[in-house]
């Protein structure tokens, strides 16, 4: 019993038990007030958070009962591979096996929402460290990068929010291939499970979307060639292969795992736009979101310390939610100081600051020098996929990640050189954590949380497939979650584009219900239409309750406030 009690212990002093113990205590204070009332509100808006609290409640639900149809939702009825019509969350579908109905949906949301902050924040703590960083610098980069001031413009975006993996694969690669930037390549310090587990991590972080996945993908294709092309000059230059057999195999397997989730889902997204073409986004997206290089030191609305005081520069431009990317003023200082004072090597803080530019000018899409050509756009019309990448701002999570670890390098060497500079322990303590209270400060939130719309009891009284009035707007995101309480097939949906099918549905139901529209929904499959009329001011569907029935072949009846037809 003593011995367990020990081992208990020690696992519980263990410096990773603290990191991932900080990572969610930071996460939980600064997300906060998302655990408030977990099951009524969401952080952001009521847009994107309840299409994605849906994602996973699908995901989960398709992973239980079909997985093979996994692609083809109970949304956009009677269409295919509606699953990929966005960039989809896929990767926390085991999540979504937990509960069932509208209010696990958005428990569920919630908590993902807190536990993405918190992984990234150990994540890069991971990553830190294994570079050389000391603790202290670690936190600094983990809660710099989780909590950067730019990301909370995406409060309601899952997808860009869940970077964990980013760092954390990272991590376990360098680390599995004994590598780090304070001592350089140490061969016997390879670790081949570390490989492996890496590129599984790097193939999970794909699988939470292809916005914040390619850029990685891409990024660790490049530095695969650039690796093998530093074992190929060892080997000429010395004769002996600086890679273990092991650690090569590895490298394959983890590869090929990698690589085939990226065809896999590559291919899925490739087939929706067979389908619809109209799917396609040509450059003019990524000109129109492009950010001016002003944006880098403006922070978004919903910045506790920033927000007030950039209120005028955000007002000049164009989309301030793709636009307003300061990293955070304290981690942009420590980074400069890092390029001149750290524990990394001359050259490795010369490659991170390379980094730093390069990924920056790349983020300006269209505003760069030229026009992005070369640049964001050349990579668009170079790279498959890149062109759906329409937001290049987004390119923050790299430049953020290595301006953390310039900063990480800077705190640590004036840690590792505390006793030498005769300060008081308490002064040179304090010195070395006031780096973390203020990146923490400038991370506070006043992220708003709305309540999340009740969904109507008629929707349960109704027989699908159903189709929902109005079609259009927010209304879309909410139907699509309120369908999480059994999963009935509905022809609604929400995504960037309009499929030609759905817009077909919403002109033909305008004069709803006559003789037309209804053989039009019964050809199409559609049993059932609930109308919503609280709902229908302002819209094309305007006063349709009012609309007679006799003689049309259908039912009507009043549940709760809205109306279900029966089409029979």
């Amino acid at each position: 019993m003593a011995k367990a009690f020990r081992g208990a212990s020690r696992l519980l002093r263990h410096e990773w038990t603290l990191a991932a113990v900080a990572g969610l205590a930071f996460a939980v204070l600064l997300t906060w007030p998302t655990l408030k009332q977990p099951w009524t509100t969401i952080p952001g808006d009521i847009g994107d958070p309840p299409l994605q609290a849906w994602q996973v409640a699908w995901a989960g639900h398709a992973l239980a009962t079909d997985p093979l149809n996994l692609w083809h939702s109970n949304t956009f009825f009677p269409n295919l591979y509606t699953f990929a019509y966005t960039d989809v969350v896929l990767g926390y579908a085991p999540a979504g096996l937990l509960g069932h109905g509208v209010a696990a949906a958005i428990f569920r949301y919630n908590i993902l929402y807190v536990l993405a902050h918190a992984l990234a924040f150990v994540g890069a703590y991971a990553l830190v460290r294994q570079l050389g960083g000391i603790r202290t610098a670690a936190a600094v980069a983990g809660v710099a990068w989780a909590f950067a001031p730019w990301r909370l413009a995406h409060s309601g975006h899952l997808n860009i929010l869940s970077i964990g993996g980013v760092a954390l694969c990272l991590a376990m690669l360098a680390r599995g291939h004994g590598w780090s930037l304070r001592d350089g390549h140490r061969p016997a310090l390879h670790r081949p499970g570390w490989v492996v587990a890496g590129w599984l991590v790097a193939a999970w972080q794909v699988t939470l979307g292809l916005a914040i996945g390619l850029p990685l993908a891409y990024f660790l294709a490049g530095t695969v060639l650039v690796v093998l092309v530093a074992v190929g000059w060892a080997r000429w230059r010395t004769g002996a292969w600086v890679l273990s057999r092991r650690v090569v195999l590895a490298n394959l397997l983890g590869g090929a795992v990698f690589s085939g989730v990226c065809i896999w889902l590559g291919t899925a997204f490739l087939r929706v736009v067979e389908l619809h073409p109209e799917a396609r986004r040509d450059l003019s997206w990524t000109e129109m979101f492009s950010p001016p290089l002003r944006g880098y030191f403006v922070a978004p609305a919903d910045s506790w310390l920033w927000g007030e005081h950039f209120a005028a520069a955000r007002a000049q431009l164009s989309w301030p939610p793709e636009m307003a990317l300061l990293p955070g003023v304290t981690l942009i200082v420590l980074a400069v100081a890092g390029l001149s004072y750290s524990t990394f090597r001359v050259r490795h803080r010369v490659l991170l600051g390379l980094g730093v530019l390069v990924s920056g000018a790349l983020g300006l899409g269209s505003n760069l020098v030229g026009q992005g050509d070369p640049g964001y756009l050349t990579l668009s019309r170079l790279l498959p996929g890149w062109d759906a990448l329409r937001t290049p701002g987004r390119l923050m999570v790299w430049t953020s990640l290595l301006l953390a670890i310039l900063a990480a390098g800077a705190i640590s060497e004036f840690g590792r050189n505390r006793p030498k500079l005769g300060w008081p322990k308490s002064v040179s303590a304090v010195a070395l954590l006031l780096p973390l209270l203020l990146v923490t400060v400038e991370g506070v939130n006043r992220t708003p949380h709305p309540t999340v719309p009740t969904a109507p009891p008629a929707l349960r009284a109704a027989t699908e497939p159903i189709l929902v009035l109005p079609s259009n707007g927010v209304a879309e995101s909410d139907i699509m979650l309120w369908s999480t309480d059994g999963f009935p097939r509905v022809a609604n949906g929400s995504v960037t584009f309009l499929p030609a099918s759905q817009q077909q549905i919403r002109a033909v139901t305008t004069t709803f219900p006559d003789p037309g529209s209804i053989a039009f929904l019964r050809q199409v499959g559609i049993r059932s239409v609930v109308v919503l009329p609280d709902r229908l001011a302002g819209t094309p569907w305007d006063g349709l309750p009012t609309r007679p029935v006799d003689g049309l072949g259908i039912t009507r009846e009043e549940i709760a406030g809205a109306w279900v037809y029966r089409l029979g």
